[in-house]
């Protein structure tokens, strides 16, 4: 919950712009995910472009009625959007997200034919008791338990720690290649292989300039999700450029 509509506009335009000066060849994807009022008119400042796009923070579980101050998968699509982040930590701890809540969301994303962000990651108590792998399997399992490889086929997994999400701490690269790998292997059991191995899973918490390079050239993180590194677009172009140079 960051910017008014004209900072918006502002930091999306100077996104656009730097990407601009990359090879177009080596751009990874790149997702922008305003708040709800201002996903059209950032979709309109990037306009038709293949690298960069907009995702919705959030979405009701419902397809439409009467649901006052919520907002539909259908009317997230009729911005531009094609991604939509589900189950981030913030959602699940500050507004008490159920796994079953998520799943319904999850759901609704698919059938809307955008690509669900499933946000999946232990808090600081389940990481010191060892409970991690646990915790995040239960997430998983919860969320994507009897959906098909076919009906997850734009689905992408962020994990994010929660004990490093805007405190400055960060998972250590082990850290980060031991859960993704563990995530890679859960849907390689539950999925199949194929899936697994082509299922994009990005790193969450405390990503930044000095540390995205370290973080991405892990082998089985695929990129980020970046949080207070993207409010400035020097930052988060850096970022973007390291994940490039790898």
């Amino acid at each position: 919950m960051n910017k008014n509509l004209h900072e918006c506009i502002l930091l999306a335009d100077d996104i656009r712009a730097g990407l601009e000066l990359f090879p177009k060849n080596q751009l990874p994807t790149v997702i922008l995910a305003p708040a709800f009022p201002f996903l059209y008119a950032v979709s309109q400042t990037l306009g038709v472009n293949q690298s960069i796009t907009t995702s919705a923070q959030n979405c009701s579980s419902e397809k439409t009625g009467a649901y006052t101050g919520e907002v539909s998968v259908d009317m997230i699509r009729s911005t531009g959007a094609r991604y939509v982040i589900i189950g981030h930590s913030e959602r699940r701890s500050l507004f008490l997200e159920t796994e079953d809540f998520i799943r319904k969301k999850l759901i609704a994303c698919i059938e809307a034919d955008l690509a669900p962000i499933l946000c999946i990651g232990e808090k600081s108590e389940e990481r010191k008791s060892a409970r991690y792998f646990e915790v995040v399997k239960k997430q998983i399992d919860s969320a994507t338990g009897n959906l098909s490889s076919e009906m997850l086929s734009k689905l992408v997994i962020a994990y994010e720690p929660v004990w490093a999400i805007g405190t400055g701490v960060h998972a250590s690269p082990a850290q980060a290649q031991e859960m993704h790998a563990f995530i890679r292997q859960s849907f390689a059991q539950s999925k199949g292989m194929e899936f697994s191995q082509t299922l994009p899973i990005l790193y969450g918490g405390s990503c930044n300039p000095g540390n995205a390079k370290e973080l991405f050239s892990c082998k089985d993180v695929d990129g980020g999700l970046i949080g207070g590194a993207s409010l400035n677009a020097s930052d988060f172009l850096s970022i973007i450029k390291a994940a490039m140079d790898l």
